[in-house]
């Protein structure tokens, strides 16, 4: 009797010191993801920049357009060559002093890097936002709602229609439909934006019942059920080719980890006790298969992410992927090096949530070589 109150306070303690090795590994993961950004970061400094290479490509543009310039004017024909050689070099050297390039490159990476992490992403050198600023963070933040908005509507789907699709299979192996979603399987090979080109010529060129790519019409209708319509339709195919892409190796991945908990002793003795189909799959299929599912779903995510420079290209976009492909084509470091810091901060938080969901859902995982739970 004397030993009963104990109970509550050994359970207590259990709790907390469960909290704080929980604690102390998402410490851990964070400061690990932290390190992994700031060198990723880093390194797409380096190569957006070629090593420093970039400022030779600059130093000729500036030159090139200070020429272009003073030769324009045709007061400055009257000077001397002397003296428009003097003027030309001050022009340019003025120019050269405004970008820093008479700084080392290698001190200009570090500063890259901290104005990068802290989001002081400065003045793009082409690009501009639909407002006409040259800041590059006004620039990505006009362009990331569009991509959030394109792969959240498609992951969602993609997600839940995976999972349903998979549990229903799982309970009818061996159908027609089951070898029907086998043979398709290899099809997710091809990326989402390969999908698209046929998806486009289908039905926008042929059938002509869909737009071929943007955001909402030209221009955008001013009234809000016309604007939130003409975004769902242009919104149709870039979701279906990702949906297309990935939707067959998903369900059969996740149909034969469903087939395989549903032979398990413990789920044939629930069907031997009479409990319904929808209970067995919930309780003793699903909820099982719960972080590994979290997981699949989180590396497809980051895999999607990434094929979202040739996807919204081919749809022509308006988000982060095609302004990438932009930045790459003008040399505009400034918003390439911004550009890939946000999607940096995108799977770092991907992955950072994925590994606390997945010390929450599954009590065998490991913290400081205990369980959680």
């Amino acid at each position: 009797m004397a030993t009963r109150p104990l109970v509550p306070a050994a359970r207590a303690a259990g709790t907390r010191d469960t909290l704080a090795r929980l604690a102390r590994y998402t410490s851990i993961r964070l400061i690990t993801l932290s390190l992994a950004v700031v060198v990723a970061v880093y390194l797409t400094i380096l190569i957006a920049n070629m090593g420093g290479y970039v400022d030779e490509i600059r130093r000729a543009q500036i030159r090139e357009a200070v020429g272009m310039a003073l030769f324009a004017d045709p007061s400055f024909a009257l000077l001397s060559d002397e003296l428009r050689r003097s003027v030309y070099e001050q022009m340019v050297a003025l120019e050269e002093e405004r970008l820093g390039l008479f700084e080392p490159f290698w001190l200009r990476s570090f500063i890259y890097l901290r104005n990068a992490l802290t989001l002081d992403l400065g003045m793009s050198e082409q690009l501009l936002s639909d407002s006409g600023s040259r800041t590059v963070r006004l620039i990505l933040l006009e362009r990331l709602p569009p991509t959030l908005y394109l792969f959240a509507t498609a992951d969602l789907i993609l997600f839940f229609g995976a999972v349903f699709i998979a549990l229903y299979l799982s309970q009818r192996y061996g159908s027609l439909l089951d070898r029907v979603t086998i043979a398709l399987a290899p099809t997710s090979a091809a990326p989402a934006w390969f999908y698209g080109i046929f998806l486009i010529v289908i039905f926008a060129a042929l059938l002509r019942v869909l737009p071929f790519g943007g955001m909402v019409a030209v221009p955008p209708p001013a009234d809000r059920w016309a604007y939130a319509l003409s975004l769902l339709e242009h919104l149709v195919l870039p979701v279906t080719a990702i949906v297309s892409s990935a939707i067959f190796l998903a369900v059969y991945s996740w149909r034969t980890f469903f087939l395989i908990h549903s032979r398990e002793d413990y789920v044939e003795m629930a069907r031997a006790k009479g409990l319904p189909s929808s209970v067995i799959e919930r309780r003793h299929i699903l909820r099982p298969m719960l972080p590994a599912i979290v997981t699949s779903f989180a590396l497809t995510i980051i895999d999607v992410w990434m094929g979202a420079i040739v996807l919204e290209t081919v749809f022509n976009w308006p988000g982060i992927g095609r302004l990438i492909f932009q930045a790459i084509g003008m040399y505009d470091t400034p918003v390439l090096v911004g550009a890939v810091v946000i999607y940096a901060y995108l799977l770092a938080v991907t992955v950072f949530v994925l590994d606390i969901v997945y010390a929450i859902l599954d009590p065998r995982v490991l913290i400081e070589g205990r369980k959680t739970v």
